[in-house]
This record gives C-alpha cells, sequence and structure tokens, in this order.
C-alpha cells in the first residue's frame, strides 16, 4: 500500500503507512448515525490516533473533540500517551506467525499437552521474556503480535468496570455450571470466592448481535428473518435491565475501541463497518431490541466476556480470527499476577489496569491470582458477524519501522514542510 498523507492541525504534511485511512473495501467510508454511541467512540478515535501519532513525533498534541467529557477525554489521552510509549519499544521474535497458524487445528484449544510439546519443538522460543514495561511484540516478519499496556485505565475507566460488574452480579452468579463436560469456562473449579462484597464471581457475554453457538451463518443476508439462523440478542441483554447494561459499559467500551483505531487501523475500519450494517439491517428487519442496544453500543467490537475470579488455564481460543487482535482490561483489589504466553516464551505482569491485546487463536495464554480479587473483560470479534455482514477480512496488523521515522518529519517547523513535505 503507498504511503497515505494525513494533514495535521498544523499545516503540516504527516506520512503514514500504518495509521491512516482504511476503506470499508467498496470504495467508500461507513456513515455512523450521529445520535449512535459509536459516533462518539470515532470522534474519540480519530483524537487518540492524532495524540499517539504526535507522541511518536514529539510533537505538540491535538486539542480534544469538544464532545468529550473530562473524564473521558483525560482517560483517552492517558492511553495514547502509553501506546506510544509501547510503540517505540519493540520486542522482535524468530516466530512466523503465518506459520504457526497454518500448524494449528482448526478447533486449536491448546489444552492438549501433546499438541503443545509438538508446536513448541517446530517453534520454539528463542528465549525466556518478562514484560514490565510497555512494548509491542513483533514477529519474524513485523507482524504484530501482541500490544501490552500498563495502566493504560485511568481511574474513572477502572471505576465504571468495577459498578457495571457489581450490577451483573445475579447473572454472573447463575453463570457457573457444576456439571462436568460443559467446558471449563464456566465451571466451579476455576473460580475463587470473593473477597469484596457485591461482587460474585462468574463469567457472562455482553454482545448486542451475534450467532448463538454452532448456528454461525457464512451466506448473504436473508430476505426473511426467519429463514435459518440469524444473528440474535446474546442471552444476558435479553432481560429488563439490558439497555442500562450498555450504557453502563459506554467507557470502558469506547477505550478498547480507540485502542484497536492505533492497534489495527483496518480491523477498527470493518468492525465499524460491520455495525453500522447490522444497525440498517436489523432496523430493515424489524428487530427493534437488537437495533435499540446497537444504537448505544459504543464498542467496535462484536461482545465482551465479563469475567470475575476466573482463573484461566493455559488455553487457545480457536473461533478467534487469527488477524485480529481481542482486548483484554483488568482491574481488580488483588496486588500482583503473571500472565504466561507460553509458545511465545513470554510472561508478564499483569496489573490492575492493563491492557493486552492479541489473537487468541495464535497465542497461548494462562493468568492465574491466589489472593484478592480480579475483573477482568475481554473484548472479542466474531468473523462470523464479519462474513455476515460482507465485510472483506483484513490483514494482519504490520510494524513499518519507516512510520517512526515518517513522523520524526513532523518536528520540523512549517517552512521545513514547505521543502520536505513532499518526501
Amino acid at each position: 500500500m503507498p504511503p497515505h498523507h494525513v494533514s495535521d492541525p498544523f499545516g503540516m504534511v504527516l506520512i503514514c503507512q500504518s495509521h491512516c485511512v482504511y476503506e470499508d473495501g467498496i470504495g467508500r467510508l461507513p456513515v455512523i448515525p450521529k445520535d449512535w454511541a459509536l459516533h462518539a467512540t470515532h470522534s474519540a478515535g480519530e483524537w487518540v490516533e492524532q495524540q499517539f501519532l504526535a507522541h511518536v513525533a514529539e510533537r505538540l498534541l491535538v486539542d480534544p473533540p469538544p464532545e468529550l467529557d473530562v473524564e473521558t477525554m483525560l482517560s483517552c489521552g492517558q492511553l495514547a500517551l502509553l501506546m506510544a510509549e509501547a510503540y517505540r519499544h519493540t520486542i522482535k521474535l524468530d516466530i512466523d506467525i503465518i506459520r504457526y497458524n497454518e500448524a494449528l487445528s482448526k478447533r486449536e484449544s491448546g489444552m492438549n499437552d501433546a499438541q503443545e510439546h509438538a508446536l513448541l519443538a517446530k517453534f520454539p522460543p528463542s528465549e525466556k521474556i518478562m514484560l514490565r514495561h510497555p512494548a509491542v511484540v513483533l514477529d519474524s516478519g513485523y507482524r504484530i503480535i501482541l500490544w501490552y499496556i500498563l495502566d493504560a485505565l485511568a481511574p474513572w475507566a477502572q471505576n465504571d468496570m468495577f459498578k457495571a460488574t457489581t450490577a451483573m452480579g445475579d447473572l454472573l452468579k447463575k453463570s457457573i455450571v457444576h456439571r462436568s463436560g460443559l467446558g471449563w469456562r464456566t465451571h466451579k473449579s476455576n473460580f475463587r470466592p470473593v473477597d469484596t462484597k457485591g461482587l460474585s464471581p462468574g463469567c457472562i457475554n455482553i454482545t448486542p448481535c451475534w450467532f448463538q453457538q454452532g448456528h454461525e451463518c457464512y451466506g448473504p443476508l436473508p430476505e426473511d428473518p426467519d429463514d435459518g439462523f440469524k444473528p440474535e440478542v446474546s442471552a444476558m441483554l435479553k432481560g429488563e435491565r439490558s439497555l442500562e447494561m450498555i450504557i453502563d459499559i459506554q467507557r470502558p467500551a469506547l477505550l478498547a475501541s480507540v485502542a484497536l483505531r492505533v492497534m489495527h487501523p483496518q480491523l477498527y475500519w470493518a468492525s465499524l463497518r460491520t455495525h453500522v450494517e447490522l444497525g440498517r439491517w436489523s432496523a430493515q428487519q424489524g428487530l427493534h431490541d437488537m437495533h435499540r442496544l446497537l444504537k448505544h453500543w459504543a464498542s467496535v467490537y462484536t461482545g465482551a466476556a465479563v469475567m470475575c475470579n476466573r482463573d484461566f488455564p493455559c488455553h487457545q481460543d480457536p473461533k478467534c480470527l487469527p488477524k485480529a487482535f481481542d482486548i483484554l482490561t483488568c482491574i481488580g483489589s488483588y496486588q500482583h499476577a503473571i500472565m504466561h504466553l507460553t509458545n511465545l516464551g513470554i510472561n508478564l505482569a499483569y496489573n490492575p489496569g492493563v491492557m493486552v491485546s492479541y489473537s487468541g487463536r495464535l497465542v497461548r495464554h494462562g493468568i492465574r491470582v491466589n489472593e484478592g480479587d480480579q475483573i477482568v473483560w475481554a473484548w472479542f470479534m466474531r468473523d462470523s458477524m464479519h462474513n455476515y455482514a460482507r465485510t472483506p477480512c483484513p490483514d494482519y496488523a504490520g510494524y513499518n519501522p519507516a512510520d517512526l521515522d515518517a513522523c520524526i518529519l513532523a518536528k520540523y517547523n512549517q517552512a521545513d514542510f514547505m521543502v520536505y513535505g513532499t518526501l
């Protein structure tokens, strides 16, 4: 892709290959209705991307959009600064994630010991790495595997997550199963009692529009909504508090989305187009509850898994698109935790306020907390929704060292740019 020229507010020209406007694959950008929550998210995302580039280039920052409240503006500003710090500190691994993905089974769970030993023999980590500072991890072809951002969540976002999770207590409590054979994700053996009054252990999925398990559709939109499987509102949002729940999570949803705008611009635009298309389709089909929830959904992600005091055995997520990034955010009263990324040879400090982004299919990950409460929100994509909306599949996110060199051009004054702006 040739460089895109992005005008900055000082009349300068900034050449960036990774951070640019990606059209939706059919020659136009998605139009977000102004009364949708995603409209505010998109506005914040544009500003965060500008702040990120300004921090990387060490130039003057850009004024925030007037519609952002102070707490959201400060939260976004903190996140942009830390993402720029991570972008400057890269770790390049020997692994080729395309070849690694080809070696995985279609339903790779990461929980078969024999399979894991075979994969480690074929793709051995060259060294053991402990991450305690923001960083971006790359594969051998400069494709981004991981974003790691400590202290990504400002106090207001952490407070929103805590209050919203507390309000979901009844749903979380009912999610835990006691019978074996129903999967580890909600089995009682993987949950710990809580220390904080009002919290409940559990794991639930929240999404305004997805396919129920086993019902994914990979064809065009049906004219008749009753013709075959179709997207539905998740079970957790079919109660009386559904709209209230979505509004409660709007700021954390916005932060995960603006982070994705920087981390994987092509995926951000693809998901934005999908949500706009699903909103149009749900209105045409008279699916009023779904349309109302989509209108107030502030995330470009398909949904969020809300987990409280759940241990994560080392595993992989087969439904994750290898070219996509999930975003995990974490808060709680626990003091320290380590996330193990066993197939990469990486351990990282998983402290409250952290944000970690990667493909759950490609990265085998696990976490265990022995003391204190831990709340994790995992923002996830479902490729079946992109397929249903006929959104083209995004590519892997790439890291281009030339981006940093190009951004440094912005440190010249405007007279210099009259000479050098066309380079």
